[in-house]
C-alpha cells in the first residue's frame, strides 16, 4: 500500500468537491491597474480563467464590468468570491451562476470565424453557417468569414463542425452576461 500524499493546509481543492463552471460580473473603477490585480490574484493561486471580458459600462462613474468564467469545486469559488470583493478598487462582485442558475442569467459570447474551401466544401460551410445562424460578413472565390452569437457551447459546436470543411481562424470575444429582470447589479 503506498502513502496518502498529505495535502496542505492552504489546500481548498477536495478530491470529493466536484468542479463547476461559474461566470462572476465584477463591477471595478475604471482606472490602470485593476485589470491586473484581478487577473494577479487567479494566477497567484492557481486559478484558471476560461473566459474574460472587460468594458467600460458607466462612464461618468468611471466603472467598468469584469466577466470571468472559471471553473472550481464550490470551496474554490466562494474563496475566489472573497478574495475579489477584498480588492480595493471593487464595488460588486456578482457570481451569476450560484446566485441566478441557468435560467436567471443570460450568457451570450462573439466569434468570428474564417474558412476556407472550394466546391463541395463552400458549400457545406454555407450550409452549416446558415442552420446557426451565422451571419457571412465576408466573402471571397476561396473563403467565407462568418459572425456568430450565441451561448459558448453553440459556439463551439459550430467551430467544431466548420473543422471539418477548412476552419482557418477563430477569434473570440469571450462571455458577456447580465442576470434577468428589472434589476441590475
Amino acid at each position: 500500500m503506498g502513502k496518502k500524499k498529505p495535502t496542505s493546509t492552504y489546500d481548498l481543492r477536495s478530491n470529493s468537491e466536484q468542479e463547476e463552471r461559474h461566470t462572476m460580473s465584477v463591477i471595478v473603477d475604471n482606472e490602470p491597474g485593476v485589470l491586473a490585480r484581478v487577473i494577479g490574484l487567479f494566477a497567484g493561486r492557481g486559478y484558471n480563467i476560461d473566459s474574460l471580458t472587460v468594458s467600460e459600462v458607466e462612464h461618468e462613474k468611471q466603472l467598468s464590468r469584469i466577466t470571468i468564467v472559471t471553473y472550481g469545486s464550490p470551496t474554490v469559488i466562494d474563496q475566489i468570491k472573497m478574495q475579489l470583493e477584498r480588492l480595493v478598487p471593487v464595488h460588486r462582485v456578482a457570481d451569476l451562476t450560484a446566485e441566478f442558475g441557468e435560467l436567471g442569467a443570460i450568457e451570450r459570447e462573439l466569434a468570428i470565424i474564417k474558412v476556407a474551401g472550394k466546391g463541395n466544401q463552400r458549400l457545406e460551410a454555407l450550409r452549416l453557417a446558415e442552420a446557426f445562424q451565422a451571419i457571412t460578413i465576408d466573402a471571397t472565390l476561396e473563403s467565407f468569414i462568418f459572425q456568430i452569437t450565441g451561448r459558448t457551447r453553440e459556439i463551439d459546436r459550430f467551430i467544431s463542425l466548420m473543422s471539418h470543411v477548412g476552419l482557418v481562424e477563430v477569434s473570440r470575444t469571450g462571455v458577456a452576461a447580465l442576470k434577468r429582470g428589472a434589476e441590475g447589479l
